[in-house]
């Protein structure tokens, strides 16, 4: 098995030092999105070995790893490792997917347990679910939950999270890359929807740790910009998987929308939040894919 992971730097110099650090020993691709925090000068002067990828301009998650994503097969991956620039590798992260891919050569995608940065024994993800019909990919396994090891089976999931997901050269092939028409976020899940269309598994590993601080690259995980596209992604991959007639599409996007609003209750700028889900809401009705051309301030 020959991984080679592949590492999205947009600014955050330190956590993407700290994230290829935890990678020592491991054939590594970063592709920086136009950092301008001085993070290439410093990966190249720090890991020489590591193929730097300029993209000079923010292509977004999708596009950014598939850029990477192209270089990795390039090189002769069989496995490909997206970690985000804000987390760490267990040094026997390699070694459980290699594991994995052993146990299960069915699997397409492997996803790993992610924790949180700090208490580093706080689960973030240890297996998830997708709901089509209720347009709910929810909380994932665990999530909030100090490890008591009752997420610790090699078993088959409903979706991994981008922050820590393996997938292999075969599946890649068959299913394409990431929908860079997303542009950030929910393209895990769409992802791990078409993979398994291919006919590959996806599976949660739960030897095969990290450990994440979390949505560094887009304020926080209730930033605008995580609402609108998580709000707009969510009703597309719906649409585009689970199609439903124009009544009861209407009532899940109510729900989608509802949910998303439901996070915007303790905003610390409620109006803006919640215009922040409309505006995602009112796109995906438009049919409007992309970056957001007119970012929130």
């Amino acid at each position: 098995m020959r991984l080679v992971a592949i590492v999205l730097s947009w600014n955050g110099r330190e956590d993407t030092l700290a994230c290829l650090e935890s990678l020592s020993g491991v054939e590594t691709v970063c592709v920086d999105n136009g950092s301008n925090d001085g993070s290439p000068e410093a990966i190249a002067e720090r890991f020489p070995e590591v193929e730097l990828v300029r993209a000079g301009v923010n292509l977004g998650f999708a596009a950014g790893n598939n850029v990477g994503i192209r270089r990795a097969l390039a090189r002769g991956a069989d496995w490909v490792l997206l970690l985000n620039n804000d987390a760490t590798a267990d040094p026997r992260l390699p070694a459980a997917l290699e594991r994995a891919v052993a146990a299960r050569p069915d699997a397409g995608v492997l996803g790993c347990k992610v924790y949180a940065a700090e208490p580093p024994d706080r689960l973030e993800y240890a297996g998830g679910r997708v709901n089509l019909w209720l347009g709910h990919h929810g909380r994932p396994d665990g999530f909030g939950r100090h490890d008591d090891g009752r997420f610790d089976v090699l078993r088959d999931v409903g979706r991994v999270t981008g922050a820590a997901m393996a997938v292999s050269r075969a599946a890649i092939e068959s299913a394409g890359g990431l929908a860079e028409e997303l542009f950030a976020y929910v393209e895990d899940v769409e992802w791990c929807l078409r993979i398994r269309r291919s006919g590959y598994a996806v599976v949660f590993v739960p030897e095969a740790r990290a450990w994440h601080r979390g949505s560094a690259s887009t304020g926080g995980a209730a930033s605008l910009a995580n609402l609108y596209y998580s709000t707009r992604n969510t009703i597309i991959v719906c649409e585009r998987y689970r199609p439903l007639p124009r009544g009861f599409a209407g009532l899940r996007r109510g729900a989608i929308v509802s949910a998303h609003a439901v996070r915007c209750v303790r905003h610390p700028h409620r109006s803006r939040a919640v215009w922040a889900v409309v505006r995602g809401w009112r796109d995906a009705r438009r049919g409007r894919s992309g970056p957001l051309p007119n970012p929130f301030p």
